[in-house]
């Protein structure tokens, strides 16, 4: 069969999910850091998703962010860049995911960003109390207002969902919507490269399971999946939040195109992802036009791996 022929769907059967949709978000949002995102959805995402025997519900993503972008002063918070801005918008993130997660829609989320998790894991987590979240990044992305070297949210939203000092309704109201959702046992690191110090200590004190890319080197990425799915537990439903911009030139040594599709092939055999996040894409830090296409490549087949394309 050749490449991007229509497939039957996968045998391996999802556990959580009620019917056949991709609840799809499209959010190309930056406001977390200085620089400009860009929407997967017309490079023909969609009909890739079709492709693949998928049914497809998606609202638009102008709908989502142009409304709530204005020239409304928006002054930092402590060291913390555009504070309202970035919780309105992952507000609304979050009753968007949810919507689609409590239909029993597998929601595929398109990010700028990583700051956008703040709200994909808020509603994943709303619809599925007892989900796990595997977290495929350089970075670690668990700075706290008080730990943060540059304010830039982009950096700051695991701690958000982990509850950490600093981020608490009463220190910032702005962010009050956030529930502490996420568990420290319940949250998985693959592929770290490049720690803030303060993140470090807040994941030693944690007690937070992280695969390096030592550890990735050390036993293969094979291994380091099944060891990251074995300390989740076999029973829960997974939210997949990737990355794309470690597969650029940005951080040397990090994971590579292949091994980033061995990780969505992996939890989607499980028949446990219900949440996928595809972030900080960035054609725009390329440095011409075979560089934007490359990033928005790596994005669309991302996905396809994690809803089901195989080779044969």
């Amino acid at each position: 069969m050749s490449l991007g022929a229509k497939q039957d769907q996968p045998t391996y059967r999802h556990r959580f999910l009620k019917d056949n949709v991709v609840g799809l978000v499209g959010c190309p949002f930056s406001g977390g850091q200085p620089r400009s995102g860009v929407d997967l959805i017309e490079s023909g995402l969609v009909q890739d998703v079709e492709d693949l025997g998928w049914k497809v519900d998606f609202a638009g993503a102008d709908t989502l962010v142009s409304p709530l972008v204005s020239d409304t002063p928006d002054p930092d918070i402590g060291k913390l860049k555009k504070p309202r801005l970035v919780s309105n918008v992952n507000k609304e993130v979050a009753e968007r995911v949810y919507s689609h997660a409590s239909k029993g829609q597998l929601t595929v989320t398109l990010g700028g960003d990583h700051s956008l998790a703040m709200g994909t894991v808020s509603g994943t987590f709303k619809a599925y109390p007892d989900a796990a979240l595997i977290w495929v990044d350089a970075h670690a992305d668990i700075n706290t207002p008080l730990t943060t070297p540059s304010g830039n949210l982009h950096g700051c939203p695991v701690s958000f969902l982990l509850g950490l000092p600093g981020t608490s309704k009463e220190e910032i109201p702005e962010f009050g919507w956030i529930e502490p959702v996420l568990k420290p046992e319940r949250l998985v690191y693959i592929g770290l490269r490049d720690i803030d110090e303060g993140e470090r200590k807040i994941l030693k004190e944690n007690n937070i399971k992280c695969f390096t890319m030592h550890h990735v080197d050390k036993y293969g990425i094979g291994k380091v999946v099944d060891m990251a799915l074995e300390h989740v537990g076999t029973d829960r439903p997974i939210h997949l939040s990737f990355d794309v911009a470690r597969f650029t030139s940005q951080v040397r040594g990090g994971l590579t195109f292949r091994e980033g599709h061995y990780i969505c092939e992996t939890l989607a055999e499980t028949g446990r992802l219900v949440s996928l996040d595809i972030m900080e894409i960035n054609p725009s830090l390329g440095a011409g036009a075979h560089d934007v296409k490359q990033t928005v490549d790596v994005g669309r087949s991302l996905v396809r791996c994690a809803l089901g394309e195989t080779l044969v």
